[in-house]
């Protein structure tokens, strides 16, 4: 048998890497992740961080909460940095585990300036972020070349909580064939709005996924003038990944977590084979 940990680095006293753990699912994180959670002496970890995945820690080490939750008491960012630094002048090996991705609004980067300005020694490890893969566990693909050749991947609130008006919300709805949006459920009406006013058709298409990629993942599929509405009629609650655009109808064919629960896909979900069938007659 090979031993997948052969030749993956090793983590050091004194040193903390910035691991994406994915979107949910255990089976999404790294081989680098899961080489870290067998290491680290102190795992610092994000409220969206599966606890399947802390199951995977070495025996021994400690586990601490440094979640950050919109509308309930978190911890502030600068003083979960300086955690870190503290750590690991103590000589811990420190595992800091962010959902999705560290770097895709994920303040990975923050994190990381504060150990630079402290010379602490760091690794960064990508994770997959829930934006292509929680969208892709829906069967939503973020590009498909029937569809699109941009995607614009954005945040729904700034650090205030507010929509953030340094987005260029014309240009990005004039330029970008498809948005994938985190944190913005709470402020779709705005941004739906924004949306429309700036040209997009009120019908496109709009899908809300919540636990992505998890036994409980939900999936509204919507319009842009309906999205506000009938998310909250749905009793769907934060976080979500929102896409917007022509990719929601893919959705129909490629739901794979749809089809093994039994639903029947459909093998022409844009309608181009009626299409040609039409233009052949």
């Amino acid at each position: 048998m090979i031993d997948w940990r052969q030749n993956l680095p090793e983590m050091k006293a004194g040193e903390v890497w910035l691991v994406g753990a994915g979107p949910g699912d255990p089976g999404l994180l790294t081989l680098h992740a899961a080489h870290a959670l067998s290491q680290a002496d102190v795992i610092v970890h994000d409220a969206l961080v599966n606890a399947e995945c802390l199951k995977l820690a070495r025996p021994g080490a400690r586990l601490e909460y440094a979640g950050k939750r919109g509308g309930k008491p978190s911890p502030k960012q600068r003083d979960i940095s300086l955690r870190l630094v503290e750590l690991a002048r103590e000589g811990q090996r420190v595992l800091r585990l962010k959902g999705g991705d560290p770097f895709v609004f994920g303040r990975g980067g923050e994190e990381a300036l504060t150990l630079v300005e402290h010379h602490i020694t760091f690794r960064i490890v990508p994770g997959v972020t829930a934006g292509i893969g929680g969208l892709a566990y829906a069967g939503i693909p973020v590009t498909h070349r029937d569809t699109n050749h941009t995607v614009t991947f954005l945040t729904g609130h700034d650090s205030s909580g507010l929509v953030p008006d340094r987005i260029d919300w014309d240009g990005v709805a004039r330029g970008s064939q498809v948005i994938v949006m985190y944190m913005a459920m709470k402020h779709i009406a705005t941004i739906a709005a924004r949306l429309i006013d700036a040209g997009r058709d009120a019908d496109e298409p709009v899908a809300f996924v919540t636990d992505a990629s998890l036994p409980g993942q939900k999936v509204l599929e919507t319009t842009l003038e309906r999205a506000a509405t009938d998310v909250a009629a749905s009793g769907l609650q934060p976080p979500a990944i929102v896409v917007v655009g022509k990719v929601v109808r893919l959705r129909s064919a490629l739901d794979w977590m749809g089809a093994a629960a039994g639903r029947v896909l459909s093998a022409d979900p844009l309608g181009n084979r009626a299409d040609a069938q039409k233009d052949s007659a």
